[in-house]
Order: structure tokens, then C-alpha cells, then sequence
């Protein structure tokens, strides 16, 4: 499979759009008890920022970007363009956090 190429700009400059193929997502729910057992061990907080979280963070941004790319390879796309990356916290007690990548797939 060739690599999907995905940008947060609406086009690919140099690259115009052939065909519009849908728009693809990509989801990645992380429950808290990861993030309650990632503060028991949480040493490195230094100005109010995490690096052990943030590590979590990229990770889930990472997962759900890369389930992106294979949803629109399915699709027959070469690229994913308008990328939004959102974060939401979910479940009854905000136990949950979503990471959710979407786009638009395009063959170009």
C-alpha cells in the first residue's frame, strides 16, 4: 500500500483532486484508568505539563490518523485532505477520552 498522503488544507497544492471519494474517520477511545494509572506514576510534571500524557496523547492522535489512512486506502484514495483532529471526554463520569481524526479522501 502506498503512503496516504494527509493534510489539514483543503487541497494539495500542486496535486489537483481527480476524484472525491468520502469522507473517511478514524476513532480512539482511551479509558481513564490509563490516565489515573499514568498520574499515580506521573513524575516529570514541570510547569503544569505532563510529558507522560502527552505521550498518551500522541499516541491516540497517531492510532486514530492511521486508522484514517487504512479506511481511505480501502477506498482506493492516495490522499485525505480538511483533516480535523478532535478530542472529546466521554461515559457517564467523563471516564473516557476520544481522539477522532476525519477528512475528506481524494485520489489525485
Amino acid at each position: 500500500m502506498a503512503e496516504i498522503i494527509v493534510s489539514t488544507t483543503s487541497r494539495l497544492e500542486g496535486r489537483p483532486a481527480k476524484e472525491y471519494l468520502g469522507i473517511v474517520t478514524g476513532e480512539v477511545i482511551v479509558g481513564a484508568n490509563l490516565f489515573r494509572d499514568l498520574f499515580a506514576s506521573v513524575r516529570d510534571i514541570v510547569g503544569g505539563r505532563s510529558g507522560a500524557y502527552e505521550d498518551v496523547l500522541q499516541r491516540a492522535r497517531e492510532q486514530a490518523i492511521a486508522e484514517m489512512r487504512t479506511r481511505a486506502a480501502t477506498m482506493g484514495a492516495n490522499a485525505v485532505v480538511g483533516v480535523d483532529l478532535d478530542y472529546e471526554v466521554i461515559g457517564s463520569n467523563g471516564s473516557m477520552l476520544m481522539v477522532s481524526a476525519s477528512g475528506t479522501a481524494i485520489v489525485y
